[in-house]
């Protein structure tokens, strides 16, 4: 067996062999999430508490930013696919450098949805831009013989944890000034991003042409297996998106307090930092494409099933939480097969020149998949049926994902 230090050491390797391209867009999704988490985390309170908005209102502009951001990420896919990633990516810095400023000074409702509908169209651009450039890039890593293209999305993936993990840290740091001085140091972060883009990021891409922005959205909506493979990653997102709903319910009903899922969100994002790289290779050595992201869907619906197994016995106080930790742990290591997976797929099932569109497409339509089914999510977790049943129900969602999986 192979000593985890030499696997790592492998992996930093791996690194420093890919093209300065490559680690120009790895290192954008770690500036990207280090900006962005140093002000979202803080929102919702600021919102509530500084700016007097009811909850109702605060909960509608939450999901006005995740609208803007998802359901327009295949506006933001089209349009790198037709003008290239330097105008979009470039455009979208400026968009979020803009909305971070209006943020820190609005205090009127109408300010404050403008500029939070900005913040996340600029994602909507810059995103799909930066995540299909990387996914094209791995596909040519592959075929010159660098390694599977499944690591070098798993370096995606750590880049943006990473990037999830310090930002919240930061954004905390500059609270105790206020809230403005957090979104101006946000807007801060993009302006180095937006610099360092305008100077690095190449005029012109070998082998990525402009092609129409008609017609395209037609040929996807009948590719099927591309559509199934939306439907699997939706199902995964909703999962997934149970850190934030049945976990903090879970949590609380053992503790009376929400004071620990700070510890394991923490938990979930160093996992992904320090194992994402040797479960991909390890997992990339030895199953194929759909195999990993069977494997994933297993590990979560496992996590889930876990809490349901313990509910029962009604558990309090301090042991309450094992079950929860286990899910965390076990959905986390899901995320990490199915995550840069579904992405790696992505290529196989794209029509040429339209990987943006695709990228974007998957996004969107998994976002819409999660909206519907989160709302089914409260209702369940709200009807008083026995302990253990919302749980199960939660653990069929990632094994009928199984069952939907294209085949390669």
């Amino acid at each position: 067996m192979r000593p985890p230090t030499l696997g790592l050491r492998k992996a930093a390797a791996d690194r420093l062999r890919l093209s300065s391209l490559l680690r120009l867009l790895i290192l954008t999704q770690l500036a990207f999430n280090i900006g962005f988490f140093a002000v979202l985390p803080f929102l919702a309170e600021h919102l509530g508490q500084a700016v007097g908005m009811a909850g109702w209102l605060v909960g509608f502009v939450l999901g006005l930013r995740t609208f803007s951001q998802q359901g327009l990420f295949v506006v933001g896919g089209a349009l790198a696919d037709r003008y290239g990633i330097r105008p979009v990516v470039l455009t979208g810095c400026v968009l979020r450098i803009a909305g971070f400023v209006w943020l820190g000074y609005a205090t009127a409702t109408g300010a404050v949805i403008g500029a939070v509908l900005l913040i996340g169209f600029a994602a909507a651009l810059f995103s799909p831009a930066v995540e299909s450039e990387v996914a094209r890039q791995a596909v040519l890593w592959e075929e010159a013989g660098g390694g599977s293209r499944t690591r070098v999305l798993a370096l995606l993936t750590v880049a943006g944890q990473a990037g999830a993990f310090v930002g919240p840290l930061l954004g905390a740091l500059l609270l105790s000034v206020d809230f403005r001085t957090v979104c101006l140091a946000g807007a801060g972060i993009f302006v180095l991003v937006l610099a360092g883009h305008a100077w690095l990021l190449p005029q012109r891409i070998p082998g990525r042409g402009g092609v129409r922005l008609r017609g395209g959205l037609g040929k996807l909506l009948r590719n099927r297996r591309f559509l199934a493979l939306c439907c699997a990653y939706g199902a995964y997102l909703l999962a997934y998106n149970q850190l934030y709903l049945a976990l903090p319910d879970e949590v609380e009903r053992a503790t009376g307090s929400q004071a620990a899922l700070a510890w394991l969100f923490a938990l979930s994002s160093l996992l992904v930092v320090i194992a994402q790289l040797p479960v991909t290779r390890w997992v990339g050595e030895r199953l194929t494409l759909r195999r990993s992201m069977v494997a994933g869907l297993l590990l979560i619906a496992a996590g889930f099933t876990v809490v349901a197994a313990a509910r029962p016995a009604h558990w309090t106080g301090t042991t309450a939480l094992l079950p929860a930790a286990g899910f965390v742990v076990l959905l986390t290591f899901g995320q990490m097969l199915v995550a840069p997976v579904a992405r790696a797929w992505i290529p196989d099932l794209a029509e040429e020149g339209r990987l943006g569109l695709y990228t974007g497409a998957l996004s969107s339509i998994s976002g819409v998949i999660v909206l519907i089914g989160s709302s089914a999510t409260g209702t369940l977790l709200d009807t008083g049926l026995p302990a253990a049943v919302p749980w199960l129900v939660l653990a069929a969602v990632p094994l009928a994902a199984i069952g939907v999986l294209p085949r390669r």
